[in-house]
């Protein structure tokens, strides 16, 4: 069994005090894909920079405490690869430095961690945005077919900042203008999982139950009304999707035993 977690952190030091790191301590999982870490490694305290028993990649941003992505594996990486530019058609090498993409390779998949930018209509974070989706989804196509000549499946776990279908958010009615649920971004995914041949995990253990909402605003009462959006998703290549036995949020079971605003997103995996 292979069990693998994605969570955004909303800030790694924060989270480490207010419940992270005994989470850490109890999870069962094989791989922990970060987010949004937004913290150097030398900035982190040593049992969450290199906590027993895991061998850890981070990758910050070069803007200063600003996105970050990390990955925490029970075994060592066979490869480690930052960023995904200067890959072919995958063009462009603007994000290799952005802290929004870490990938390695375990026996027999390769795994990464994804913090896609969460935009905002009419900026230039919104063309950030766009770009980054470009040149995401030619590397996505190109990821696929190396790792199937290397006998390889592919798992890419993280915040990818877009609810694809309406039962992905509470208030879809509200947000159809909105970043993160506009019909281009929206689009956009159903192509990573049509012509780019990957499988939504969670969506397919569970095709038609609303949510279930992995993300909630501090703003409100959101997380008590479960007013959330499905933004953080496992998605994988068709062989290892199909090899998918369970899939769950982890809600906290209060809102103040939450310590980010985003909960963990696991899944695990009959190899």
């Amino acid at each position: 069994m292979l069990t693998v977690t994605s969570v955004n952190v909303n800030g790694l030091r924060a989270a480490a005090k207010k419940g992270f790191t005994e989470w850490l301590a109890q999870t069962g999982a094989d791989v922990i894909c970060l987010q949004e870490v937004r913290a150097e490694p030398q900035q982190l305290a040593a049992e969450v920079r290199e906590p027993d028993g895991w061998h850890t990649v981070h990758a910050p941003a070069a803007a200063k405490g600003r996105a970050g992505v990390s990955l925490y594996t029970r075994r060592a990486p066979e490869r480690v690869q930052i960023g995904f530019g200067g890959f072919g058609d995958a063009g462009s090498e603007e994000f290799d430095d952005s802290g929004r993409y870490v990938e390695v390779d375990l026996p027999g998949v390769t795994v990464a961690s994804l913090y896609l930018p969460s935009g905002e209509v009419g900026t230039e974070r919104q063309d950030e945005k766009e770009r980054f989706m470009g040149a995401f989804l030619s590397y996505l196509k190109g990821l696929r077919v190396r790792a199937a000549a290397d006998g390889r499946e592919v798992l890419v776990c993280g915040d990818w900042n877009i609810a694809h279908q309406e039962i992905d958010l509470k208030n879809w009615k509200g947000n159809k203008k909105n970043s993160g649920f506009l019909p281009e971004e929206r689009e956009w995914l159903t192509r990573v999982f049509g012509e780019a041949a990957y499988v939504d995990v969670v969506r397919a253990l569970h095709p038609d139950e609303e949510g279930p909402y992995s993300w909630w605003s501090y703003r409100g009462r959101a997380f008590d009304n479960d007013t959330g959006w499905r933004i953080d998703y496992q998605v994988a290549t068709p062989g290892l999707a199909g090899r998918a036995v369970k899939a769950w949020v982890e809600r906290a079971a209060t809102h103040g035993e939450r310590w980010s605003d985003h909960a963990p997103v696991t899944a695990v995996f009959n190899l």
